[in-house]
């Protein structure tokens, strides 16, 4: 099943609203039942409930295109797990001597690096703009699969995200991590949530990014989410750990496809990313 947060373009206050995603419609959630995402992922079984609703012939619906896609968080902070795959170990080694030594021991540790990304006001949505800072030389995408959590730390769905990096401010030094990670359009979630997945099955997907560049495509790969070291559950206990989350998390769960070392964004770049049983999230690229 997949759930989205949208705006209608008839809507005078601009409201967020809820719906599902069948092929290129939307069918609209009605109030009460659409409070927002957080009293949503509480219910015990929020895909059962959603998919009884989703049956109703009576719900309202709008065509995709018609639409403007919101990112698919609405109280929920975004946190970020590092170094997850065996890719990312490396790149993150071979980027900073400094810090070497620290990123191969926390692939293989007890605990994982998990980080704050963005507050959900700061997330930038399907056709949203990602930033390169102005004061960084080399910036990157990294596509990852976006886990969403109910206050309890529970699973309940999975999305698509883009944990913009600045990688020579990070290689620079390990501390300056926050800055090289949080700053204005560094993330990216969307189209829409995906609910009811196992995560066996979501493990079988693939992801894949496209970099275009005046309308060529000048970076392309794909991986398995099979190569995430970490399972899920053990992700979302480290982050629930010690925290208090009422209304929830996103936690981006770490990128296995990186740019080689001489390719940085550019303005005006395009940032595609696929996965497997999710969809599409497209972003343009802008300086902050």
């Amino acid at each position: 099943m997949r759930l989205c947060r949208f705006r209608r373009a008839d809507d005078a206050d601009a409201r967020a609203r809820l719906g599902f995603v069948h092929g290129d419609q939307v069918s609209e959630i009605p109030e009460p039942v659409a409070t927002g995402l957080a009293a949503l992922i509480e219910d015990a079984e929020p895909a059962a409930r959603l998919a009884d609703l989703a049956g109703q012939a009576e719900l309202r619906r709008i065509s995709l295109g018609s639409v403007t896609l919101l990112p698919p968080v609405d109280a929920q902070e975004v946190w970020a797990a590092g170094v997850t795959y065996e890719r990312s170990r490396q790149a993150r080694m071979d980027e900073s001597e400094f810090s070497a030594s620290a990123y191969d021991r926390v692939y293989a540790a007890e605990r994982p690096e998990i980080f704050f990304k963005a507050l959900p006001a700061k997330v930038s949505g399907p056709g949203d703009p990602i930033g390169v800072r102005a004061d960084s030389r080399w910036t990157v995408p990294e596509p990852e699969l976006a886990l969403l959590m109910n206050a309890a730390g529970r699973v309940v769905g999975c999305t698509i995200g883009n944990d913009v990096s600045a990688r020579d401010i990070e290689g620079e030094n390990l501390l300056y991590l926050p800055q090289a990670k949080v700053y204005r359009h560094s993330c990216a979630l969307g189209p829409w949530l995906v609910l009811g997945a196992t995560e066996a099955e979501v493990r079988s997907w693939k992801v894949r990014m496209d970099i275009v560049r005046a309308g060529e495509c000048v970076f392309s790969d794909a991986t398995s989410l099979s190569r995430i070291r970490r399972s899920f559950d053990e992700l979302a206990a480290f982050l629930f750990r010690s925290q208090d989350l009422p209304y929830g998390a996103c936690l981006l769960t770490g990128t296995g496809i990186v740019p080689p070392d001489d390719f940085t964004l550019r303005p005006g770049d395009e940032v595609l990313v696929e996965i497997d049983g999710i969809g599409c999230l497209r972003n343009p690229v802008v300086t902050v």
